[in-house]
């Protein structure tokens, strides 16, 4: 689970609650509680979690520590070191292998009719010109198509290639290097909470990829609070509160309310309560609904209001199998509020997965992870090399 994100370790600084005289910040956490977290007591909370959070510093360290399992079995005299640690360094690649099949099977569809391309004799022209038909088809997009197949003559001619099932060999490669400004962990503990402000249009599957990051990084000990304020669709707070339940987390809602006075409140309820992040959830929005972006940039200010310099991520989830409306998607959700990195969902049956080229060539901004099923684990980090074999297989 470590690989879904990297805690950084440093000063306290935005550790301190504003209100307090900023003497001790640390230590006054009671009075905190008190004046601002008015909004926080309908939420739904896990009782548990407030101990957990009690000695920030050392908790941390144990957390994050996956090094320390590999030592554990050295030691056959220490039973109680190898009980708890030796299982998760086994079974993280067998989640991930697991993984790698389903986002294989899912982009066969777009894998398959590229490499028919590689199936002639010869390479010539007529073999660069049916491999530009099928890049386009696989809604790699004109830009990313172009610079693909400059590239990858480059290499042919370099590597000396006659044979054309060796080509294929080397579009992997010219793929994966083009997507490799894309690999980007997602980064929590540089600020206390760290904020996250989650967008995208209506059934991208925004709310269950907020569910499941947040099960891993309750998993792996990170106190998150949830933010409803997803208040126009039907259900939708009581969706987030299903994956609250399920993950024991604690979730700010309010019941027809006000999406940026429910961002607010949950913001400083998290800073208050010592929350490691706090994930807002907003309500789907089309591009092309300019009064509805400017909800969602008001929602940005109020964040900014209750936490100096929040919100800290601001993630775009997007549907894969929507092609090249996924790349007008990131570029209309990027101009209008600064996006920080990509959640790609729905790979686990599309034909449009050289979507991803498209983003990278023109708005290469971080895809931080790809979701190929319902299950938990189906959400996964995103390896530029991996994604690149696992389409042209």
């Amino acid at each position: 689970m470590f690989s879904f994100f990297k805690k950084k370790f440093g000063g306290g600084g935005n550790a301190a609650p504003a209100p307090q005289p900023a003497a001790e910040p640390v230590s006054a956490p009671t009075p905190v509680v008190a004046a601002e977290s008015a909004p926080a007591p309908a939420s739904i909370t896990a009782p548990a979690a407030v101990p957990v959070v009690a000695p920030p510093a050392p908790a941390a360290a144990a957390v994050l520590a996956p090094e320390a399992p590999p030592p554990a079995p050295v030691a056959a005299s220490a039973p109680l070191a190898a009980a708890a640690p030796a299982p998760e360094p086994a079974q993280a690649p067998t989640v991930r292998r697991s993984w790698l099949d389903k986002l294989r099977a899912g982009l066969r569809k777009t894998g398959s009719s590229i490499a028919q391309v590689f199936t002639g004799t010869q390479i010539d022209d007529a073999l660069y010109e049916e491999l530009e038909a099928a890049l386009l088809m696989a809604d790699t997009g004109v830009k990313a198509t172009e610079f693909l197949l400059e590239d990858l003559k480059k290499r042919v001619k370099e590597a000396k290639v006659t044979d054309p099932a060796a080509v294929r060999g080397l579009l992997a490669e010219a793929l994966s290097d083009l997507l490799r400004p894309l690999e980007k962990p997602l980064t929590v503990g540089e600020h206390t909470p760290t904020v996250m402000m989650v967008v995208g249009v209506n059934g991208a599957g925004k709310t269950t990829s907020i569910g499941k990051l947040t099960r891993h990084l309750a998993e792996a000990e990170q106190k998150v609070l949830l933010a409803a304020a997803d208040t126009f669709r039907a259900a939708a707070r009581e969706q987030l509160s299903v994956w609250a339940d399920r993950t024991r987390v604690e979730i700010v809602s309010q019941e027809g309310g006000d999406p940026s006075a429910v961002t607010f409140d949950a913001v400083v309820a998290g800073r208050a309560r010592g929350c490691d992040v706090v994930i807002a959830d907003t309500a789907g929005r089309l591009p092309t609904q300019l009064h509805l972006m400017e909800e969602l940039k008001k929602i940005r200010r109020v964040i900014g209001k209750a936490q100096d310099g929040a919100p800290h991520e601001v993630l775009l989830v997007v549907d894969g199998n929507t092609g090249q409306n996924a790349l007008t998607q990131v570029k209309a959700f990027d101009d209008a509020l600064g996006l920080t990195g990509l959640i790609v969902t729905k790979l686990d049956g599309t034909a449009k997965g050289g979507v991803l080229a498209a983003i990278a060539r023109e708005r290469p901004i971080p895809v931080y992870f790809v979701g190929v099923g319902e299950k938990l684990e189906d959400l996964q980090t995103f390896s530029a090399r991996e994604f690149a074999q696992a389409l042209l297989e």
